[in-house]
């Protein structure tokens, strides 16, 4: 149901279309991808034109979500108050911003640092709106698993910034990022799964149920723990990074199989028993990439 409104739309409307909240976490991971592969500091300027652009990118897609997404939307307590959903912003004049900050996010970053890592950029756009929202969100309770990928192209962006190119390591920061993304979306999936059924959409707890729904987390969550150490390993990273990244992954294990005793107890589910180890993802993926990003600044 669409809830219409006469007020008059600001600049913070618009940019709510961009969900910088979701944002924020992505770009970071860009900028760390950029400090990883400079192994310091990279070219402010690229810095700055990937910070800037890296935003519109990622706005980008957030505004084509909005406006498609619109109809389910508008039927969900958390998204009903969207400036689409409530007509605060017409959807000609969201479409408008939205093509604006597409051309604008290739430009910063193309003319800041190379078209590879602008062309990156596009592809994450390209995947979260046409594989993600308009394909795989309402078909496959696999959603997420797939369209992770969207999420972990901004590294590539990042790297591809600075080095012009993708070598392992910058594959294997996609990689962890995607296998990371069912831990963390599936979380929240298991906390507000009553309002995904209310609009039809198959996520992983209504079509196989919490416990399933809960394994697939250990599963994702081993992968990723074998992901973060095998640049140690490839001589990528020093042992610094490789303490770091065990103190994280012990407590991301320790999240992850508090859950699971739940689910293996066939208990309840709830919003209260999956919030830590959402919270806890969220900030394990940022310090994971902090402490690369430190590691190769200061001691490989």
């Amino acid at each position: 149901m669409t809830i219409k409104t006469t007020n008059k739309a600001t600049w913070r409307d618009y940019l709510s279309l961009t969900k910088p909240k979701v944002i924020s976490l992505l770009l970071f991971t860009t900028i760390m991808a950029m400090f990883i592969a400079a192994k310091g500091s990279p070219n402010i300027i690229s810095l700055i034109g990937v910070l800037i652009g890296g935003y519109m990118s990622a706005g980008a897609a957030g505004v084509y979500n909005m406006i498609y997404d619109r109809d389910i939307d508008g039927r969900m307590v958390r998204t009903s108050k969207r400036p689409v959903v409530t007509d605060l912003i017409p959807v000609k004049n969201a479409v408008i911003f939205a093509l604006s900050l597409t051309v604008l996010s290739f430009l910063f970053i193309a003319l800041s640092s190379n078209v590879l890592a602008a062309l990156l950029s596009w592809a994450g756009i390209a995947f979260y709106v046409i594989i993600y929202t308009m394909w795989l969100k309402r078909t496959t309770w696999q959603n997420i698993v797939i369209g992770g990928a969207a999420g972990a192209i901004p590294p590539l962006v990042g790297w591809a910034a600075v080095t012009g190119d993708l070598s392992i390591l910058a594959w294997l920061l996609f990689a962890i990022i995607f296998v990371w993304t069912p831990v963390h979306f599936w979380a929240l999936a298991l906390m507000i799964k009553d309002e995904y059924a209310t609009v039809g959409i198959p996520m992983a707890p209504l079509v196989i149920g919490d416990k399933a729904t809960v394994i697939q987390i250990v599963m994702y969550a081993v992968l990723t723990v074998v992901l973060t150490i095998i640049p140690f390993f490839m001589h990528e990273f020093s042992l610094v990074y490789f303490i770091a990244a065990l103190g994280l992954n012990i407590f991301l294990a320790l999240k992850v199989f508090s859950l699971f005793q739940v689910a293996n107890a066939n208990k309840k589910i709830d919003k209260k028993t999956a919030l830590p180890l959402y919270l806890y993802s969220m900030i394990y993926l940022a310090l994971l990439f902090l402490a690369m990003s430190v590691d190769r600044a200061f001691f490989v």
